[in-house]
């Protein structure tokens, strides 16, 4: 072959090589999935109150970087931004909780990737209400009948209905609003009681038998509102009501997620442990296919 013959196929061949390489280089780097942008928001069960250790740089909220943001942003390397806080409301979304703790929604910007909450259950003091209401009348009824339910009827359910369900709507909105390119996902509230009365369960959980149906009756109405408001604002909703039953406040240490109102091991009573906070964050990252 001629030199010059013998030079232009030297020349194409290193070109074409380049090419190809240059073409792999530049599908590996998109094929590389960049870093979230994560920001958590919610109440107590987002922040994971009572779980150990503690976040030390706000005490006020009872921030556990143990709970299920941080294991979400551990296991996917996510930059996490966890403003969730202890006793929050939706109202808190768009006001500062505390002196010093600034509106949730302020977290969020257009840059953000991923947003994860827990919110609705201290609107109307539903979840402290309920609770120390129907624990209450268990003790006085010596855990026979339904006196709690006898005694407010439909009226939690009323105010979820008429309170707490307008208000996860309007604070997606503002959620999408404030992070236009994030997805966002509404999680609902993992079983609290079981679905039928357990009579040696009394003495942590003191709920009359009649009423242990009443009330996961009003938390399943809650995660309802949860649902409807995610899915009318374009939010994913975590569905709890499956993978959390049969790992309620009244399971052994090891298998529940809650933890019952006495004898528990949380200076927070009736919240996730880390069991459940670690549950919750798989379950997350399950539906929305992190994991």
């Amino acid at each position: 072959m001629p030199k010059h013959a013998l030079r232009r196929v030297m020349a194409a061949t290193t070109a074409a090589v380049g090419a190809l390489a240059l073409g792999l280089t530049d599908a590996t780097a998109h094929a590389t999935p960049s870093t979230l942008d994560y920001v958590a928001l919610g109440d107590s069960y987002s922040a994971g109150s009572g779980v150990l250790p503690i976040d030390l740089t706000n005490l006020i909220c009872l921030r556990s970087t143990a709970n299920y943001p941080h294991v979400i942003a551990d296991a996917t390397g996510a930059r996490l931004k966890d403003v969730t806080c202890g006793a929050a409301r939706t109202a808190d979304f768009a006001q500062a909780q505390y002196p010093g703790v600034a509106p949730q929604l302020d977290a969020l910007s257009t840059g953000t990737d991923l947003v994860t909450l827990t919110i609705g259950g201290n609107d109307n003091s539903t979840f402290i209400n309920a609770i120390t209401a129907c624990g209450t009348a268990g003790v006085l009824s010596g855990g026979q009948g339904s006196p709690c339910k006898d005694k407010y009827g439909t009226s939690f359910e009323d105010e979820i209905e008429a309170n707490t369900y307008p208000a996860l709507k309007a604070a997606l909105r503002d959620v999408g609003a404030r992070a236009p390119h994030a997805r966002v996902a509404a999680l609902g509230y993992p079983w609290i009681t079981p679905a039928t009365a357990d009579p040696s369960c009394f003495l942590r959980l003191p709920v009359a038998a009649g009423d242990v149906p009443y009330l996961r009756d009003i938390q399943a109405h809650l995660n309802d509102a949860v649902r409807r408001a995610a899915e009318e604002t374009g939010a994913t909703y975590v569905d709890f009501s499956g993978v959390s039953d049969g790992h309620d406040a009244c399971e052994a240490p090891g298998t529940r997620w809650i933890e019952p109102l006495l004898f528990g091991s949380n200076v927070v009573p009736v919240h996730p442990n880390a069991l459940g906070e670690r549950r919750m964050a798989e379950h997350t990252m399950s539906v929305l296919g992190l994991s």
